[in-house]
């Protein structure tokens, strides 16, 4: 039976890579879902499925059976708040693209972006920061001060304008030969990043809401493409694109989980006086008396408080 590489999912409907690179449309047969396992979709863009080809166009296919993920990325399902949605499985890093400026992306929705990467085990996280030929001399101190932040945490990041094509060979030089989730609000411009990196692909673009300065979705399911103006024959270069995210929930992340995923306070956790300190109101924590001196951005510190404590993200929260 042949195996293949999900591509696209929409509802009950797969769009499936075979090894041959040949396309194919398929369904779900039989039970798939993981044991133990809640999650709205059981089958994500990114796994690897063995599956019965599409033989004509009147014909579908179907997916048999799945593989074991080597990582994945998941957040709180909208309508169904105790399941998982996997957003892309088996990926060889994310690529979160923010803005600082119409719409603004809060160092909250970016940490918990970074917590679940982290805690889902995808080896590398890219911050790309874009849309800079917007910015007045207030904004480039503000994307300045968000760079020293995440730099500081021990991210890459990468500054942008799609538009103008400022940056654009440094995430093409990110990309080649990898498999790269992009994730991001509604309106941070990642279609036309894609876009710009593969023209041939056209994706949908939309203007930002000048009545509520954010953005409008254009991508409405999570989709991978192919780049090939990035991929040699020995190793293609696939980029998955996803919706525009409006909140990220964490998903079955206790306290004691969720200090770990940030990686300057884990760096540091040695050094405390307990060896479970939790950097609240423990005597002799190192990430309290680095947060003080300013070796830990105190953004990112109140992002943990308020993981640890259970404040959802609902919205535009910390932006300062």
């Amino acid at each position: 039976m042949p195996t293949g590489l999900v591509m696209r999912s929409t509802g009950s409907r797969y769009l499936v890579r075979g090894d041959d690179a040949s396309l194919h449309e398929c369904v779900a047969k039989g039970n798939l879902r993981i044991k133990g396992w809640k999650s709205t979709n059981p089958v994500a863009v990114g796994d690897r499925v063995d599956f019965l080809p599409q033989l004509s166009v009147d014909q579908v296919g179907s997916i048999i059976d799945l593989h074991d993920r080597r990582n994945y990325l998941v957040r709180r399902s909208v309508n169904l708040s105790h399941h998982k949605h996997v957003i892309a499985a088996n990926v060889d890093q994310a690529m979160i693209v923010v803005t600082v400026a119409r719409p603004r992306t809060s160092y909250g929705f970016i940490d918990r972006f970074l917590v679940t990467a982290e805690a889902y085990q995808v080896p590398k996280i890219l911050i790309v920061f874009n849309k800079v030929d917007a910015l007045d001399d207030k904004g480039f101190d503000l994307l300045a001060e968000y760079e020293d932040v995440y730099r500081t945490a021990g991210y890459t990041t990468i500054i942008t304008s799609a538009l103008k094509g400022t940056g654009v060979e440094e995430v093409k030089a990110s990309l080649r030969g990898k498999v790269t989730l992009i994730a991001g609000h509604s309106g941070v411009g990642k279609s036309t990043l894609v876009n710009a990196i593969e023209p041939d692909l056209d994706l949908p673009t939309e203007e930002i809401s000048e009545s509520s300065e954010k953005g409008q979705h254009t991508t409405t399911y999570a989709e991978m493409f192919e780049l090939k103006v990035l991929s040699a024959e020995d190793k293609p270069t696939f980029l998955i694109d996803t919706p525009g995210i409006k909140g990220f929930g964490l998903v079955d992340m206790s306290p004691e989980e969720i200090v770990d995923q940030f990686p300057e306070m884990f760096r540091l956790k040695g050094q405390c006086r307990f060896n479970n300190c939790m950097h609240q109101q423990e005597p002799g924590c190192a990430v309290r008396t680095a947060v003080e001196n300013g070796d830990i951005a105190e953004s990112r510190y109140l992002s943990y408080i308020d993981m640890a404590n259970g404040v959802e993200d609902t919205g535009p929260y910390r932006l300062d």
